[in-house]
């Protein structure tokens, strides 16, 4: 389906915000928020999801085309940071989606307050520990490497280390320069989120890839501990990205989620 792309100013901060969906009004609200590795673009998932949704994919501030604000010291200023974005678009009963360090701003946001929302689903998510231990450390790992964990098929991890020269090297350092300063002291974790995820009171799908070599399984497994009622679906055959590797599964595993 067609998406349109537009600059949205929220909190002093000039935003990309990606959005697609029916074309008649009252469809029902759906926000993606994106990893550490900067914005996913207008993916096959999204487009599938636009077709039932208003679907949202904004770039964080800080990231890509979007503005670095003053204020942008840590992860919980990007979940009031999106508080204050669903408010300013009038954006009520949304089903939010955040994939890697967009599920830890995701699990922020739905910690401190869950109004505007109808469902959480968090994707190979960070932002907690698991049995006491953090991810690895993705910026000692070589390019090949990191990209050999973040995808089960590694024709494919073999192909993107191929595109890997036609990425804008500013906008790769900007990227890298903003998760440094919000995410690695400690490590793509914040050690009084887990004490609070007891206050998430919507309903909560927790999707992992089987074979994420970033953020493991186990990682799913800790979340779903802390978070009433909530659910975790692996899926096999998919990596860090199985909305990317196995879209038609992770599909069918949040229609079902939201169905029931």
């Amino acid at each position: 389906m067609a998406y349109s792309t537009e600059m949205m100013t929220v909190d002093g901060a000039k935003v990309r915000v990606l959005r697609g969906g029916p074309e008649t009004a009252g469809a029902q609200p759906l926000v993606f928020l994106h990893g550490a590795g900067g914005h996913t673009g207008w993916m096959g998932f999204l487009d599938e999801l636009s077709r039932r949704f208003a679907v949202y994919a904004p770039e964080h501030p800080g990231f890509g085309q979007s503005d670095d604000p003053p204020w942008l010291d840590g992860v919980g200023d990007l979940a009031y940071f999106y508080l204050d974005f669903l408010k300013a678009l009038g954006l009520e009963r949304v089903h939010l989606i955040g994939t890697s360090l967009g599920g830890w701003i995701a699990a922020e946001l739905a910690v401190r307050d869950t109004a505007r929302l109808a469902s959480l689903t968090l994707v190979g998510a960070v932002g907690i520990t698991a049995g006491g231990e953090t991810i690895p450390d993705i910026f000692r790992m070589p390019v090949e490497e990191n990209l050999r964990r973040f995808y089960a098929d590694q024709e494919h991890a073999a192909r993107r280390v191929g595109d890997m020269s036609k990425v804008d090297p500013e906008l790769a350092a900007k990227n890298r320069g903003t998760v440094t300063r919000l995410a690695y002291r400690p490590r793509f974790y914040n050690p009084d989120l887990g004490k609070w995820l007891h206050r998430i009171d919507v309903p909560t799908l927790l999707i992992w890839g089987e074979e994420d070599g970033l953020v493991p399984p186990k990682f799913g497994e800790a979340y779903r501990a802390l978070i009433p009622g909530s659910k975790l679906v692996v899926l096999s055959n998919a990596g860090h990205a199985p909305f990317d590797e196995q879209r038609d599964a992770f599909l069918a595993a949040f229609y079902d989620f939201i169905a029931g």
